[in-house]
């Protein structure tokens, strides 16, 4: 009798060559494993040779996604801070993954406890792909903002003390309404401070770094001002108003100018991340500076002893903190740099020389500079002839630059189509020309004080026309090899922040 043939179904042939294929990999596989071990050195035992050709094996995985033991098959890896896992997956007779079998599998050793504590501190006070995602002045310039909040935490403690017992709470001196009242009365008065001074927010932007370390020395004055009420607890209502009023100005310009600077130190589109982990580390050090204060106080130091130096740290540590802010546009304290860098060696300094020669403690609103843009007509002439003799040296520009020997400055007035570009050109013609005119003086200074000691020395109203040309020479071949230059050592020159007055020529 013939055998009977049966017919095998479409699944019972898939399942032979999926059971094939996965005997040809199995066989494949133990091979070489097999020819590993034969290749290793000889070992005391057999067993821990295998147990470690089997762990690196279940470690690193084999070619074609299989793992030595056939019921696991690697899916993907991924890598989250530097760390590698791989993902594997229970496989079934048939050679398919079983549904909800996948398992993470972390391919390095679990770090040490002070690793990890490190890593979780880390990802609170420095932003994500730190040092890559900011600037190198950001650990500068954090680390002097940590210790500048130490200081003011640990200030805090002796000033609020200070008040608490000025408006006699420790002797019992007031009722609480009377006491509650003189509170409110404090904290109303610095916040009607607070927004009068918010006027002048775009100075904040013009004049970041002064204004920024003016608003801290406030700060301080406040400090010594609520002080000031122990030894005069009768006046407490307007000492405090003032300190508070003090203090609510220095914090205007702490929260006006951070932005800013943060955006200068975040290289992409994290300045979020940077704001956040910057006031994360202000925070932490200002919690310290207050553990330690009132571990200190509970010994009853010198108040004034501890005060002055709780304050001399607190002042240097804001002007390194400022100082150490590398911003890349140009307002007046910077481009005074560039330019004089530039007249006097041909080239313009880099953004960290630049920005470190930056004059702090030049204060914005003491007028000291010797180049005044966009002034009033009459500040800058004093009769029609001067200004007949120089106006056709300028048809072409958008501007008009002379000097006021009287005064002892050099002044660029505006035309009212003046740009940008043309108001930053106007500014470096003022430098060239107050250049040429301090040569010929000798090098003296040319400020007001001191400009009646050597007037016959400078040019009058007579002699004028000779260097205001000369600057106009020189201005012409050198402006645009000033902007390529700044522009290569990294400074932005699309817009400025020269805060110019508002005064314009107008066409007749």
């Amino acid at each position: 009798m013939a055998p009977i043939k049966l017919k095998q179904s479409p699944n019972s042939a898939a399942n032979s060559v999926a059971s094939s294929t996965e005997a040809r990999i199995l066989v494949r596989e133990t091979l070489r494993i097999s020819a590993n071990l034969a290749s290793a050195p000889p070992a005391d035992s057999v067993s821990p040779t295998f147990s470690l050709a089997e762990s690196q094996a279940r470690k690193l995985g084999i070619v074609e996604n299989q793992f030595i033991d056939s019921s696991l098959r690697l899916i993907c890896c991924e890598e989250i801070d530097g760390r590698r896992w791989n993902y594997v997956a229970d496989n079934e007779p048939s050679g398919r993954s079983k549904n909800g079998s996948i398992r993470a599998v972390c391919l390095q050793t679990p770090q040490a406890p002070f690793e990890e504590m490190m890593s979780f501190i880390r990802s609170y006070v420095v932003p994500e792909g730190f040092p890559d995602s900011v600037t190198p002045s950001y650990v500068p310039y954090m680390t002097w903002r940590a210790l500048k909040h130490f200081f003011g935490g640990a200030m805090g403690v002796f000033t609020t003390q200070t008040l608490l017992s000025s408006v006699g709470v420790a002797r019992n001196k007031a009722t609480p309404g009377a006491i509650a009242i003189n509170w409110i009365l404090k904290d109303g008065a610095g916040r009607v401070g607070k927004m009068l001074f918010a006027r002048q927010g775009k100075k904040f932007d013009y004049d970041l770094k002064q204004l920024r370390f003016a608003g801290d020395l406030l700060m301080e004055l406040g400090a010594g001002v609520e002080l000031a009420t122990a030894a005069a607890p009768h006046l407490f209502l307007p000492l405090a108003c003032a300190a508070n009023v003090a203090k609510n100005v220095g914090a205007v310009t702490s929260t006006s100018t951070r932005t800013p600077i943060y955006k200068a130190f975040a290289k992409g589109e994290n300045i979020g991340d940077v704001t956040a982990k910057g006031e994360c580390v202000g925070n932490i050090a200002d919690l310290l500076g207050t553990g330690l204060s009132i571990m200190i106080s509970k010994r009853n130091p010198s108040l004034v002893a501890t005060f002055g130096l709780l304050s001399c740290g607190y002042v240097f540590s804001s002007y390194q903190e400022v100082r150490s802010v590398v911003l890349h546009t140009l307002n007046r304290a910077r481009f005074n740099v560039a330019v004089e860098s530039f007249l006097k060696t041909g080239r313009v300094p880099s953004l960290q020389k630049g920005n470190l020669n930056e004059r702090i403690l030049s204060f914005p609103w003491l007028k000291e500079s010797p180049v005044v843009l966009g002034p009033r007509f009459k500040d800058a002439f004093q009769d029609a002839g001067s200004y007949l003799a120089i106006e056709p040296l300028f048809d072409r520009e958008k501007y008009i630059v002379t000097y006021n020997h009287t005064k002892g400055k050099v002044y660029a007035l505006l035309k009212d189509q003046a740009k940008s570009d043309d108001i930053l050109k106007a500014a470096f013609h003022a430098h060239v020309l107050l250049h040429f005119i301090r040569s010929s003086s000798g090098g003296k200074n040319s400020s007001r004080k001191q400009g009646d000691a050597f007037s016959n020395s400078v040019p009058t109203t007579t002699n004028l026309e000779a260097p205001i040309a000369a600057s106009c020479k020189m201005v012409s071949a050198s402006y645009e090899i000033f902007k390529s230059q700044a522009s290569e050592q990294g400074w932005v020159m699309a817009e400025s922040l020269l805060n110019p007055g508002r005064a314009r020529l107008c066409h007749r």
